[in-house]
């Protein structure tokens, strides 16, 4: 038994190793047969390595040529340009020698010239430089004095069919009522018979009322009316509303006019603010100090030629803003600007100074900018207007007092301006004599012939014109004509 089970054991054990054996056997037939695989893969490798390598060689090889074809192209080029460049450099020279021997040809020839022409004119060519020269400068200045006679005349044209253009657009756009200065006050009645109740028993109301406010009542005939006459114009504001608010309540003995007259007077701050306000909102101004907007107020009650300064105001603005939009200026600026050009004419009884100046302190103590400051105080050139928008204030302003019906003046005044106008323009030296023609919007001036000579027509015109405008001798435009005439004449015996 024993001996059995060393024998299967000893069978196992060789099966075993000749497993073993067999395995080995195998794993080294694998590992011979990836190592021939690896070697000719590997001969692959190196053959395709060669073959890139060989390639990259011959590519070399080409570029290396083809490099060398350019270095002899361009030490070829190199040779022709230092060629090229010597040749000219020598050419240069030769021009430089026949210039230099050209002018020398010249200048000789030149003194020679100079010397035949001294010799035949009589006169040395320093004399004859001066006289050429002369002749010259005066050509000049009547060539000169004629072109600038034509532009101006051009520009006058073309500038006054634009402004005509531009001021008619503007104008025709607005309808604004004709000023007219008055001194009285109607206020409308209910009926007849409250003009009885304004009398009073025995004309008592009607006294009072006009020992109270300082103004006349006048009870005429006129139906469901009564007048209100002063020269005060304050006065008569404050009587025409104490006696509507009487006609109103319906109550009216002395004790009830001396109440409504008080309110009157009380009320009379917040009727210039609302004046003010209203004001400011038909002119399209918005954004005014509230000092401003009660000085303005207070303007309803100036006029100027007859001309309500509130309503001129306004009016100034609406032009101003048409004309800065046809020309492209700024529109806000020049509608605030002229809104507020007159403003000084309600303080110019309480502070001294003109009523631009005040204005314009006013205007810059109230936090306006300094363009609006400035063309209030340019607008009647007490100060150079700084800004496009100052001159259209001073255009808007002529505008709205010159249209007709604005303004009315008396005779006297008018002739005192026609005598003063000519008068300044008769002190000018060369001047004979003056005639002030069209109303005063034209003035033509005969000149001494001996004393102003044709070529200085134009600039004695000129100055004409500014020293009428340096002195604002009159409103509006004046057209200057200068005359000089030479007249001959001889006697037959």
């Amino acid at each position: 038994m024993t001996d059995n089970v060393l024998g299967l054991g000893s069978i196992a054990l060789i099966t075993g190793l000749l497993v073993a054996c067999l395995v080995a056997l195998i794993l080294v037939w694998v590992a011979r047969r990836e190592a021939e695989a690896a070697r000719r893969q590997a001969r692959e490798d190196v053959a395709d390595i060669r073959d890139e390598a060989r390639n990259q060689l011959a590519d070399a090889v080409r570029r290396a040529a083809r490099l060398d074809e350019r270095e002899e192209q361009l030490t070829t080029r190199e040779r022709e340009s230092l060629e090229a460049t010597a040749e000219l450099k020598f050419r240069i020279d030769e021009l430089a020698s026949a210039r230099s021997a050209f002018a020398r040809e010249s200048a000789e020839h030149r003194e020679e010239m100079a010397t035949e022409l001294a010799s035949l004119a009589g006169m040395t060519a320093s004399d004859a430089r001066r006289e050429l020269v002369g002749r010259l400068t005066e050509q000049a200045e009547s060539e000169a004095a004629a072109h600038v006679r034509r532009a101006e005349a051009k520009a006058r044209r073309t500038a006054e069919a634009k402004s005509k253009r531009i001021l008619t657009t503007a104008m025709q756009r607005l309808a604004a009522p004709t000023s007219a200065q008055s001194s009285v006050a109607i206020v409308r009645l209910p009926s007849e018979d409250m003009k009885g109740r304004i009398i009073g028993k025995e004309g008592r109301n009607i006294r009072t009322f006009e020992a109270v406010t300082g103004v006349n009542v006048v009870i005429d005939d006129t139906p469901d009316s009564v007048v209100l006459s002063s020269h005060d114009v304050e006065r008569r504001e404050i009587a025409q509303v104490a006696l509507e608010a009487l006609v109103e309540d319906g109550r009216i003995h002395p004790q009830r006019i001396e109440a409504a007259y008080e309110e009157a007077v009380a009320g009379a701050d917040a009727r210039a603010e609302s004046a003010g306000h209203e004001a400011a909102e038909a002119a399209g101004v918005d954004g005014l100090h509230p000092e401003l907007i009660r000085t303005l107020g207070r303007l309803r009650l100036r006029s100027s030629y007859g001309q309500n300064v509130l309503a001129h105001l306004v009016e100034s603005a609406q032009v101003a803003a048409l004309v800065a939009g046809e020309i492209g200026a700024d529109v806000a600026t020049a509608r605030r600007a002229a809104f507020l050009h007159d403003v000084g004419k309600a303080l110019t009884g309480e502070v001294e100074g003109t009523h631009a100046a005040v204005g314009a302190e006013l205007a810059a103590r109230l936090g306006e900018d300094h363009v609006i400051v400035n063309a209030i105080a340019a607008h009647h050139d007490e100060v150079a207007p700084e800004t496009v928008e100052a001159v259209l204030v001073q255009v808007a302003d002529a505008c709205s007092a010159a249209r007709p019906g604005a303004r009315r003046e008396d005779a006297e005044a008018y002739g005192e301006r026609i005598e003063k106008v000519e008068k300044l323009v008769a002190e000018l030296p060369g001047v004979r004599r003056v005639l002030a023609m069209a109303a005063g919007r034209e003035i033509r001036v005969v000149v001494e012939p001996g004393v102003v000579g044709d070529t200085e027509l134009g600039g004695l015109a000129t100055r004409i014109a500014r020293t009428i405008e340096a002195e604002r001798a009159y409103p509006g435009e004046v057209t200057v004509t200068v005359i000089r005439e030479i007249r001959a004449s001889a006697t037959a015996g």
